[in-house]
């Protein structure tokens, strides 16, 4: 997070795609909204390097953000709307303790009764 979606925000963002070492043999899709920083050429080509497809969102389309919009709507209900947030960097503490806690703890029906994190390691593993 950060207060302005700048290239560093966004390149701090792929050097931790990198850190997760999923493997190239993937069709990774690395989906986002039309913004001018994800039309960047370079960092279109560093998403080419990690063999990732770029997608995105058509305009007036709201089904190609669904999966994305589904999580801040769960992470506004569970976290955001029962806590005050002062000032920026109490918004980064919250935000990244609720991501840590939803990737590594909160399991869902839907992925198996498995957390996130939990479902994809069994998923790569099958």
């Amino acid at each position: 997070m950060s207060e302005h979606p700048d290239k560093s925000l966004i390149f701090d963002m792929l050097d931790q795609l990198k850190e997760i070492n999923l493997p190239i043999s993937l069709k990774l899709i690395m989906h986002s909204d039309q913004g001018c920083h994800y039309q960047w050429a370079d960092y279109q080509n560093e998403l080419k390097a990690l063999n990732y497809v770029q997608s995105m969102s058509r305009k007036g389309n709201c089904l190609d953000n669904a999966p994305i919009e589904s999580f801040f709507s769960l992470m506004k209900r569970e976290c955001l709307k029962r806590q005050v947030i002062n000032n920026i960097e109490n918004l980064i503490q919250v935000t990244n303790e609720y991501v840590e806690w939803f990737n590594h703890e909160r399991i869902s029906c839907k992925l198996k009764g498995m957390t996130p994190i939990e479902y994809r390691n069994h998923t790569l593993a099958s």
